[in-house]
């Protein structure tokens, strides 16, 4: 059968029309910024984790899953290189911290999208600065809601014993309230959502689920599958199904809302998963359940703190209708969301803010690669530093250097550092480089 070129002309043009509807978004992109807190590698249903997540796995299925996407050891690091694009050791800032972590003049993430007309909220955990005078709304956010430190007790949303204890508040003013700290994170971003959706917003949701102490309330325990068993375990379960039905809920909202299709969500968390004592006695009592924590990061190495994979490595997620489904195996960083959201809001630096991180908005869009780059983190206390290029990745700390092939050997079982002398030694003068720029924007206290 001829086919005419008028008719030819005809299917081309549908089928680019079909192509850009599929890349494309009505106005300025909404960004929905989740977190969880030291939820571990295998923690979720989609890599196989025992307490079922039937949202985030339906949001793996039909999105797209960032298989290598990193971030620091622990808490505080991490959120200065979400806000700021930059490795945390630029800052000085390795270890969780009550201090202010940022200098008064650094251009955030918030800021930066605050200046292009984007509303701008942050309902959880902050940690970048423990006080109310140094807390998210002097830092770009028009609304703060949650723990001005870090990790609070599940009921009386309490941090540590100490001159930080009494965190919880609302645009920096503490407060008091009833309720479990998911319900009040959730009630939090829906109540706001849904008075802020005329207008592009940047919303960053960091829960405190499912770091210590756990313990979740009595209807979320009972759901918990029988094959689950002990107190501590039953409960770290409950968290993650209460944290899977938190994210449902938020972005049942943003559908209900009408700005589903024209929002960016993504789900990470801030480390890997912890192993510690649930009932942790620096923080003030709320009777929760004493047993050390399941975190699961297998078949990775390492957990919380350490700079193994399975400390730095955490299940990612993006649900966008601009980003092609699928998996992404090519690593990302956590220091890359700046730049990308800048980029997708057409921020413009009006100076260079110093990126560590790159813009991998292309990448989302159509998995185009990205040239081969360094990946560098700096462990708690200044203890070590990583370094990850193409498949080698380097640990070195004042007892030991390893090296390691993650394409061959992805949980790490064999430092081949003796095996590979003049790699060794390209990538250790590579790490030196890199790590010269560290403490450069450090606060002085």
């Amino acid at each position: 059968m001829r086919v005419s070129m008028h008719n030819n002309t005809g299917l081309l043009a549908a089928a680019f029309i079909l192509l850009l509807n599929q890349f494309s978004w009505a106005g300025p992109t909404n960004i929905v910024f989740i977190m969880a807190d030291d939820l571990g590698w295998a923690d979720v249903g989609f890599h196989g984790g025992n307490a079922p997540t039937p949202f985030l796995d339906k949001m793996c299925a039909e999105g797209l899953e960032l298989t290598h996407h990193y971030v620091a050891p622990v808490c505080s690091p991490t959120r200065t290189g979400l806000m700021t694009g930059r490795f945390w050791s630029r800052f000085g800032v390795v270890s969780p911290q009550n201090e202010r972590a940022l200098p008064w003049e650094t251009t955030t993430l918030a800021t930066a999208l605050k200046s292009v007309g984007y509303q701008t909220c942050l309902i959880g955990k902050w940690h970048l600065g423990s006080t109310p005078t140094e807390g998210p709304n002097h830092f770009g956010f028009d609304h703060s809601y949650g723990s001005l430190a870090g990790g609070v007790s599940p009921w009386n949303h309490r941090y540590k014993q100490g001159p930080f204890t009494e965190t919880w508040h609302r645009n920096e003013m503490l407060i008091a309230e009833p309720g479990h700290v998911t319900d009040l994170l959730r009630k939090e971003a829906i109540s706001w959502l849904e008075s802020h959706s005329n207008k592009p917003f940047f919303m960053y949701v960091p829960f405190t689920a499912v770091h210590l102490p756990v313990k979740e309330p009595i209807e979320w325990v009972n759901k918990v599958p029988d094959s689950i068993q002990g107190e501590v375990s039953r409960h770290y379960a409950a968290s993650i199904m209460h944290l899977d039905d938190a994210v449902k809920q938020i972005v049942n909202t943003l559908e209900r809302l009408g700005v589903r299709d024209n929002t960016l969500i993504v789900f990470t968390s801030d480390n890997g998963g912890s192993t510690a004592e649930n009932n942790d006695l620096k923080y003030p009592d709320d009777n929760c359940p004493n047993g050390v924590l399941p975190g699961n990061n297998l078949p990775l190495r390492g957990q919380k703190g350490t700079l193994y994979e399975g400390g730095i490595r955490v299940p990612t997620i993006v649900s966008w209708r601009g980003a092609k489904p699928g998996k992404i195996d090519e690593p990302m960083h956590i220091t890359d969301w700046m730049p990308t959201f800048c980029e997708l809001a057409n921020y413009s630096p009006t100076r260079s803010l110093g990126w560590d991180g790159e813009s991998v908005l292309s990448v989302l869009q159509v998995h185009s690669g990205l040239p081969e780059r360094e990946f560098y983190s700096v462990a708690p206390g200044w203890r070590g530093q990583a370094l990850r290029v193409g498949e080698w990745k380097l640990i070195k700390s004042d007892s030991q250097i390893e090296l390691f092939n993650l394409k061959s050997d992805p949980s790490e079982s064999k430092n081949v550092a003796s095996e590979n002398g003049e790699l060794l030694e390209k990538m250790k003068l590579k790490l030196e480089e890199i790590a010269m720029r560290d403490r450069e924007s450090e606060v002085k206290h």
